[in-house]
């Protein structure tokens, strides 16, 4: 066997022996095993960080969704307090006799505040619900009432409902008709 100090050249079929005994073959195949570990290594590494990068962004994503739905829903507190000044108009709209006995400049002005304060609160997502004529469905509408009429049908609404984008925030009151 050769020494690895030694200067002369060395063919394929020569084993280099080391100090500890060990041959160049020996040393290669741990080499290989080694790199192979490495490989591993690196693969799981690199799996573990991507998958790490996936959930980044899809928790940037969903953070982006949480953040438009507060955004959207911010103003429903203060929405809500508003509609006991809508339900005053009302009110005051459905008493025809004190209604009418106030002058005509006076009530245009204030059914002229009044839509104004409805159209800005449609701008912000605020619908009205009244629902005469439909079907009653429990899930959107509270019955205070059975009254004479087509049955299953809501024959009157006592009370405004209100809806922000979408999101029922005040059911309407309603009368729903029954057959007698």
């Amino acid at each position: 066997m050769k020494k690895p100090h030694d200067t002369e050249e060395y063919s394929n079929e020569d084993e280099i022996v080391y100090d500890d005994s060990t041959t160049v073959t020996d040393k290669v195949k741990k080499l290989k095993e080694k790199i192979k570990e490495l490989e591993s290594s690196k693969q799981e590494y690199l799996d573990g960080w991507q998958r790490s990068k996936a959930d980044f962004v899809n928790l940037k994503k969903r953070l982006e969704e949480d953040k438009k739905s507060f955004v959207k829903f911010a103003n429903e507190g203060l929405i809500t307090d508003l509609l006991s000044t809508l339900d005053s108009f009302d009110m005051a709209f459905k008493n025809k006799e004190s209604w009418e006995s106030v002058s005509e400049n006076w009530r245009k002005g204030i059914e002229y505040i009044y839509t104004n304060l409805l159209r800005t609160l449609e701008d912000y997502g605020v619908r009205q619900i009244i629902p005469i004529g439909e079907e009653f469905d429990p899930l959107i509408h509270e019955s205070v009432a059975e009254v004479e009429g087509e049955d299953g049908k809501i024959v009157e609404v006592t009370l405004n409902g209100y809806s922000l984008n979408d999101k029922i925030i005040r059911a309407p009151q309603v009368k729903v008709g029954k057959k007698t």
